[in-house]
């Protein structure tokens, strides 16, 4: 008889809170329809606050239905050192005293890297969810951090072939990478109904198909004064003809007030706070087309096939170009980029295989089958 299961799952920040949550979905509806001598799971979570809002964090846990964690290593926020260590102090203890069979990681954000590392030094056990992804290009801190994961990760959990055709080139060995999909379209799926009855739209004076949907944060395009000023003074052009809606993260918000890039109010541009899970899957389903520099976004764009323009060099997300709807851009041909898709068509790509909305429960066979 195989014995129980004993897991911690890690969530950090907000790209982390639709991953988790189908796992823990599906994990207690594995333990509910267990008999005897089948295997059950017990299962804590551990929050390590790296993202502490309540528009960045709390809203996720109540729009998924995420329970309160077990942990809360209250973090906040710091340089990538200070915060990778931080974590790595806070969660030792917690590891320690659990002794999970198990440490379960998402995703690519300094609590996946940090707490992977303090668990492979105690020696558990370590399952990366959405490993084998590459940008290539080291100068994103998520990048190390992916590296690193997936360098210590016992079991490789991959979204798509390519990822695992990564892993294979850096030399994992095939027995530790398993393909299960997309987890973070388990959570759309789980979501779709709550998004059609959406009121973001009438919120908003927004029509269906009628508005660009835009979110922005990384440092290269919103920490510098002339790539900011110029991404501001396209959609500013654009916003003439087809409404912008951007909620805008609070550091690109402070960038916009410090450079004085803040778009009068009847511009067309709408800037909204940070919005929740569920609105941003509607805003995201009903756009004419999405302009971002988020990873998470360019999967869900994919799977609504809603055009998406990526404001970066690279993407560790390939399969939402060679598949989906999804194209790089740049500052230098945004707008130009933005006219040719908008003239085109407004379903545009496929969804890649396993992005079926059930990936959770492929995971959580995969770690009863490695127990």
């Amino acid at each position: 008889m195989k014995k129980n299961l004993k897991l911690l799952v890690v969530a950090g920040a907000r790209p982390n809170f639709m991953k988790i949550a189908p796992l823990l979905w599906c994990i207690r509806a594995h333990n509910n329809s267990t008999v005897n001598g089948e295997v059950k799971i017990d299962c804590k979570l551990v929050h390590t606050g790296q993202h502490y809002d309540a528009q960045m964090s709390q809203v996720f846990f109540d729009e998924l239905g995420i329970p309160a964690p077990d942990f809360n290593l209250e973090v906040g926020s710091g340089s990538h050192a200070a915060q990778t260590a931080e974590i790595m102090k806070r969660f030792e203890p917690v590891c320690a005293a659990e002794k999970p069979d198990w440490l379960v990681v998402v995703g690519d954000v300094n609590s996946t890297m940090a707490c992977t590392l303090v668990a492979s030094k105690m020696g558990t056990r370590v399952a990366h969810v959405e490993a084998g992804l590459r940008s290539f290009d080291r100068t994103m801190p998520e990048e190390i951090n992916r590296i690193v994961t997936d360098s210590l990760a016992d079991l490789l959990l991959t979204p798509s072939e390519d990822a695992g055709v990564n892993l294979h080139r850096e030399g994992v060995a095939d027995s530790k990478i398993r393909c299960v999909g997309n987890v973070m379209i388990d959570s759309l799926m789980a979501n779709l109904n709550k998004i059609d009855s959406s009121s973001i739209l009438k919120k908003f004076g927004l029509e269906d198909g009628k508005f660009i949907y835009v979110t922005l944060h990384r440092p290269s395009n919103v920490d510098e004064a002339a790539s900011l000023g110029t991404i501001v003074k396209e959609l500013t052009a654009i916003a003439g003809h087809w409404p912008v809606v951007f909620p805008v993260h609070p550091r690109t918000r402070k960038r916009m007030e410090d450079f004085g890039l803040l778009p009068k109010e009847n511009s067309g541009m709408k800037l909204l706070g940070p919005v929740g899970y569920q609105e941003s899957l509607a805003l995201t389903r009903h756009a004419r087309c999405v302009l971002t520099d988020s990873g998470g976004l360019q999967e869900e764009s994919t799977y609504f096939r809603t055009p998406c323009l990526t404001l970066r060099p690279n993407t560790e997300r390939p399969v939402t170009i060679t598949i989906g709807s999804n194209q790089l851009t740049d500052v230098t041909r945004l707008r130009a980029d933005l006219e040719k898709v908008l003239k085109g068509g407004e379903k545009i790509g496929n969804i890649p295989p396993l992005w079926d909305g059930k990936s959770a429960g492929r995971i959580v066979q995969s770690l009863i089958d490695s127990n």
